[in-house]
Parts: structure tokens; sequence; C-alpha cells
């Protein structure tokens, strides 16, 4: 089994930043994606990113675009979501994921998930 930890959330006021880490271990077979997620308080959870971990083709959800960037480096078995001009809607906890199977940018088929790190925004 996939071991997650997620670690870099913080609070923040409108308009900074905040580069999000995950570290992966345990894993036999590596995934084929890795996304992250986020759930604020009494919404359901929501797909932000995901990048294909051979070749690093990436997708986002349209509301990110241009403001967060997935990346990861498999020297340090690590995921990263750095995240730029932060807004109050981004407040939320941010979950990264695995999933094995194709099809990255599909949100459904993500199976193993880390405890998650807090983003807060404030105005």
């Amino acid at each position: 089994q996939v071991q997650l930890v997620e670690s870099g959330g913080d609070s923040v006021q409108a308009g900074g930043s905040l580069r999000l880490s995950c570290e992966v271990s345990g894993y036999t077979a590596s995934p084929y994606c890795m996304g992250w997620f986020r759930q604020a308080p009494g919404k359901g959870r929501e797909w932000v990113a995901s990048i294909k971990t051979a070749g690093g083709s990436t997708y986002y959800i349209d509301s990110v675009k241009g403001r967060f960037a997935i990346s990861q480096d498999n020297a340090k078995n690590t995921l990263y979501l750095q995240m730029n001009s932060l807004k109050p809607e981004d407040t939320a906890m941010y979950y990264c994921a695995a999933k094995f199977r194709v099809a990255c940018f599909n949100p459904e088929g993500y199976n193993d998930w880390g405890r998650g790190t807090q983003v807060t925004v404030s105005s």
C-alpha cells in the first residue's frame, strides 16, 4: 500500500503563495497518476490537479489554471502543488492521492489518500 503525507499548508492573505508537498512511500509499482484534491467545510471533495507520473502530463480544474502548478520530483518521491494568487475560495483541506489506472484527468479511480494539510486564505 502507498503511504502519502501532505505538508506545507498555512494561513495566508489573499494574493499570497504556498507550496504543498506530498511524500510518497511504501509502493511496489509506481502509480500511473498523482493528484491533488481539496475539501472545504460543508462541501464535497473537489478534484484540483493531476499529473501522469510517466511523462509528466498535467491537468487542472478551470478555476486554478494559471495560478496553480502540479509537479513531481521522482528522486525525492515527492509531489508538489505550487499555489499562487491565492483567493479566499481556495480555503480547504488539501489532499494528495494516487491512481493505478489510466486517464489522470478523470477524478475517479484515486484510491490511496493522505491525511490532508489545511490551507486558509483570508481577505
